[in-house]
C-alpha cells in the first residue's frame, strides 16, 4: 500500500494502466499538494500508509474540502485547475468551511485595542509602513465600534512584526511567495498578533505584494474571522490586488456579527461580488471571445464555457492586469482576433489574454464620435459583414471595420431601427446569428434579419440557474 506522497502520485495517474512516470515537475507538485493540504486543510501526515483504491482516503477527501471552498470542480484529484490556485500567493491562516468566525469564535471583549509596530521592513520608508498599517485599521473602525491606538512601546494588543523563515511561532515561512504573513486570533499573549515574512518584497503599488492590502486581510484574523470563500472578499485567503482595498459586503456582514455596527452615520458602501444566479443581476458590458462568452461586472468577469458547466468568476485584472475596471462596452473582431474594451471616452485591445501596444487610445480619433460623445454604452460587430454597432443613449453609430470609418447617415434611433428594444442598451452581443439586447435584468434575443424580438430571457438566463 503507497504512501501518501506516492497516493498523490496515483492520483495523477488515475485512467491510465499501470504506474505513471513521475516527472520532476510532479514530484514536485506531489510535494506542493501534500505541504498545501497539511498546512491549510489539516492534512494528518503521521507516516501511515493507505490503501491504494479507497475513495475516502484523507487526501482525496482534504483536496474536495479544498476544491468546494474554492469553487472549482470537486474531483479529489490534484489537476490543473486545482494546482494553479494551490501555488498562488496567499495567507498563512488555514481555511474554514464558513466566512464566519474563527473557530470559538474569539473576540475581544473591548472595544479600544493598542497595536504597535515591532519593526520594519527596508523594502518601504517607514512612514508608507504607518500608513498602510493606519489604513488597514481604518477600514475595520470604520464599520464597527472598534477604535485602534498606535502605541511605541511596551505589549499592545496587537503586536505587528515583520520576520524571517522559523520566527518560533509553530507557523514558520517558506521563503519569497506562496505565504505571506499570518495573524493569530484574538486573546492574551500572541492573540492577536501579525507576521508579514520579510522574504517577500512589499510594496505601496501593484507590484509584488502590497503591504496595505496584506495587512487589511490579516486584521480581519486578528479580529476573530477566518477566511472566506467570496472571491471579492477581503478575507477571500488567495492574494488578488486590483489597485483598491475595500471591504466587500461578505467582509462587513462577518465582522459586524462579532462586534456590531459602527455608529458613524457616514458608513462606506461595501460591493457585492456578483452572484450567477442573483434574479437581479446586470452587466456591464458583454462579449464573445474566442467562441465564449464573457460578461463583466464592477471589477468583476463571468465566463461560460460549453464543456464546462460552473461559471467562472474572477477578477479582470488576473485576465487582463491592465484593464480598468467597471468596463462600459466589449465587442470581438474574430477575424483579426481582437477584443475591444470601452470605458469613458477611451479604449483598449486585447488579443486573448494580452491588451495590445499603444493602448489606450481615444474614440473619437480611431472611431470618428464626436466629442458630444462621453461613452459607449453597448457594442457589437457582425463577422459577416464586417459592421461595428455602437449604442450611445437613445442612438446608435454603424462602424466599418473593412474602411475603419463610420457609415454616413448615422447616428440612427435604436427604437426606430430595433424595434421592441427601447431606448437604452446597457450590453449586447452576437451568437449563433442573433443579437442579445441586455436593459437591467431583462434579456431581449433578437433575429436582425428579421428586425423582431423573438424571444425575453432574465439577464442571467445563460447561467443555467
Amino acid at each position: 500500500m503507497p504512501s501518501l506522497p506516492l497516493l498523490l502520485l496515483l492520483l495523477w495517474g488515475m485512467g491510465s494502466h499501470g504506474f505513471p512516470a513521475a516527472s520532476k515537475t510532479q514530484e514536485q507538485d506531489v510535494e506542493m499538494v501534500q505541504k498545501y493540504l497539511e498546512n491549510y486543510y489539516n492534512l494528518k501526515n503521521d507516516g501511515d500508509q493507505i490503501e491504494r483504491q479507497k475513495k475516502s482516503s484523507p487526501v482525496v477527501e482534504k483536496l474536495k474540502q479544498m476544491q468546494e471552498f474554492f469553487g472549482l470542480k470537486i474531483t479529489g484529484k490534484p489537476d490543473a485547475e486545482t494546482l494553479n490556485v494551490m501555488k498562488q500567493p496567499r495567507c498563512g491562516v488555514p481555511d474554514m468551511a464558513q466566512f464566519v468566525l474563527t473557530d470559538g469564535n474569539p473576540r475581544w471583549e473591548k472595544t479600544h485595542l493598542t497595536y504597535r509596530i515591532e519593526n520594519y521592513t527596508p523594502d518601504l520608508p517607514q512612514a508608507d509602513v504607518d500608513s498602510a498599517i493606519e489604513k488597514a485599521f481604518q477600514l475595520w473602525s470604520d464599520v464597527t465600534p472598534l477604535k485602534f491606538t498606535k502605541v511605541f512601546e511596551d505589549q499592545a494588543d496587537i503586536m505587528i512584526s515583520f520576520v524571517w523563515g522559523d520566527h518560533r511561532d509553530n507557523s514558520p515561512f517558506d521563503g519569497p511567495g506562496g505565504n505571506l504573513a499570518h495573524a493569530f486570533q484574538p486573546g492574551p499573549g500572541i492573540g492577536g498578533d501579525v507576521h508579514f515574512d520579510e522574504d517577500e518584497g512589499w510594496t505601496n503599488n501593484l507590484r509584488n505584494y502590497n503591504l496595505y492590502r496584506v495587512a487589511a486581510h490579516e486584521l480581519g484574523h486578528s479580529l476573530g474571522l477566518s477566511h472566506s470563500t467570496d472571491i471579492g472578499a477581503l478575507m477571500y485567503p488567495n492574494y488578488f490586488f486590483t489597485g483598491d482595498v475595500q471591504l466587500s459586503q461578505d467582509d462587513v456582514n462577518g465582522i459586524q456579527a462579532i462586534y456590531g455596527p459602527s455608529s458613524n452615520p457616514n458608513k462606506p458602501i461595501a460591493p457585492q461580488t456578483p452572484q450567477a444566479c442573483d434574479s437581479k443581476l446586470t452587466f456591464d458590458a458583454i462579449t464573445t471571445i474566442r467562441g465564449e462568452v464573457m460578461f463583466f461586472k464592477d471589477k468583476f468577469y463571468m465566463r461560460i464555457n460549453p464543456f464546462y458547466p460552473e461559471v467562472e468568476l474572477n477578477f479582470i485584472s488576473v485576465f487582463w492586469p491592465h484593464l480598468p475596471n467597471t468596463l462600459e462596452a466589449a465587442y470581438e473582431v474574430a477575424n483579426r482576433d481582437e477584443i475591444r474594451f470601452f470605458k469613458g471616452s477611451k479604449y483598449w485591445a486585447a488579443r486573448g489574454q494580452n491588451v495590445l501596444r499603444g493602448y489606450p487610445k481615444d474614440i473619437y480619433t480611431s472611431f470618428g464620435f464626436p466629442k458630444t460623445v462621453k461613452n459607449i454604452d453597448a457594442a457589437v460587430s457582425e463577422e459577416d459583414t464586417g459592421k461595428t454597432y455602437f449604442f450611445v443613449a437613445n442612438k446608435y453609430w454603424r462602424y466599418d471595420e473593412y474602411k475603419r470609418s463610420m457609415d454616413a447617415g448615422y447616428p440612427k434611433i435604436i427604437a426606430h431601427d430595433f424595434p421592441g428594444i427601447g431606448h437604452k442598451v446597457d450590453a449586447v452581443f452576437k451568437k449563433d446569428g442573433f443579437f442579445y439586447f441586455f436593459q437591467g435584468t431583462r434579456q431581449y434575443k433578437y433575429d436582425p434579419k428579421n428586425r423582431r424580438i423573438l424571444t425575453l430571457l432574465k439577464a442571467n438566463s445563460w447561467f443555467n440557474c
